[in-house]
């Protein structure tokens, strides 16, 4: 893998898109700042609206953040958003499908470190890729080196190109979507290196399939909406419709900055499955990341092994990525944990602190323009959007 490539990637992660690949369009963010001395928990968040407003005046239609600080509650808006809206979430999809397997090795169902061919044989197969060789783990931090079927350039003109109108409505299978990604080589040889790859989580799903005899949904349903009340999260398969309430959501279908804006808001979610279908809203995500870091989803070992991170590029030394989970230093030294996530008109962003005290979670209702990054500085730093 090229310098140049896991520089694109981490640049992915940190801008909360669709991390390598589930929206057509790269958003960079700069690079991380010097660590200053972490602030003390704050409830003005005069900055984070600042930091909405900019995202508005930047382009995005419409975007939303809510933040809880202790017993604080606030939320802000900016253009075509409501509050309470619900929206894709894209990737953050992911840390619900690992914490559900951290879960299942919690019970002695499964064990992290089996290979994936144990669960799924014969499926991770062809130009150079080995299930026997690849452990669910690897998946679930991304060394496993499995091509990204979001990367493969046919895939990506039928579904976040100008293809994208007219095949929005289909489904695809999880088998279809590895089959892809089985068409190339591996990025690298399984724990050489991190790349990002939308292909491991639909993977991962599959393992929950196998090992619960259901759909990864349904283990995600019950094991962590319905006990958190979780009221606008919904894990959609193949319905196309959003639920309301929700604003639109836009998208230029191109690398063009001048293209044409296009209403993206129905779509098929199985094109990215168990990597990145779920819709929320701010409010739950937060409920989430917060029972999770502390500790109500999971064992005390089980929460130590998500947080257990590897590095994902020399570039952004103050970023590590654990088990569907990211941990971030800020440049005030603040410590997140979250994730990002995007597809087509959806922008999100959800992250938390160790304690799980101080969240924010958020969307931009666009996936061509605006900085999710700054909207975080803003929460946790204070840092102003203009600086």
């Amino acid at each position: 893998m090229s310098a140049a490539r896991t520089a694109r990637r981490a640049r992915t992660v940190l801008a909360a898109t669709v991390v390598a690949g589930l929206t057509a369009t790269v958003l960079a963010t700069p690079a991380l700042a010097a660590a200053k001395p972490a602030p003390a928990h704050h409830k003005d968040h005069a900055a984070t609206q600042r930091a909405l407003d900019a995202a508005v005046a930047d382009g995005v239609p419409g975007a939303v953040a809510q933040a809880r600080d202790g017993h604080d509650r606030w939320t802000g808006t900016a253009g075509e958003r409501k509050g309470d809206d619900r929206y894709r979430v894209g990737s953050i999809t992911k840390t619900f499908t690992a914490t559900v397997l951290l879960q299942l090795q919690a019970e002695g169902r499964i064990d992290l470190d089996d290979p994936v061919e144990k669960w799924l044989p014969g499926v991770v197969r062809g130009n150079g890729h080995d299930g026997s060789r690849i452990t669910v783990r690897q998946l679930l931090n991304h060394t496993s080196g499995i091509y990204s079927y979001t990367e493969d350039p046919a895939f990506q003109e039928r579904v976040f190109g100008p293809g994208f109108l007219e095949h929005r409505y289909d489904t695809w299978t999880p088998r279809q979507l590895v089959a892809v990604a089985m068409a190339h080589k591996p990025d690298f040889e399984p724990g050489a290196a991190w790349n990002y790859s939308n292909t491991n989580f639909v993977l991962a799903g599959m393992v929950i399939e196998k090992v619960t005899g259901r759909p990864y949904g349904k283990a995600v349903e019950n094991r962590i909406i319905k006990p958190l009340k979780l009221r606008a999260t919904t894990v959609p398969g193949t319905r196309s419709a959003m639920p309301e309430p929700s604003s639109p959501a836009y998208s230029k279908l191109s690398r063009d900055v001048n293209a044409p804006v296009h209403e993206v808001s129905d779509l098929n979610p199985s094109i990215a499955g168990a990597a990145g279908e779920i819709i929320s809203d701010s409010r739950d995500l937060q409920t989430f990341y917060s029972a999770l870091l502390k500790g109500r989803l999971l064992t005390k070992d089980g929460l130590k092994e998500m947080t257990t991170t590897v590095p994902i590029s020399p570039e952004y030394p103050n970023v590590g990525y654990g088990l569907g989970l990211m941990k971030q230093k800020l440049s005030c030294g603040e410590e997140v944990w979250g994730h990002g996530g995007g597809i087509h008109g959806s922008t999100s962003l959800a992250h938390v602190t160790r304690d799980g005290e101080h969240s924010l979670a958020g969307n931009f209702n666009a996936d061509w323009t605006g900085d999710t990054e700054k909207v975080v500085e803003a929460e946790f730093c204070g840092t102003d959007p203009k600086k």
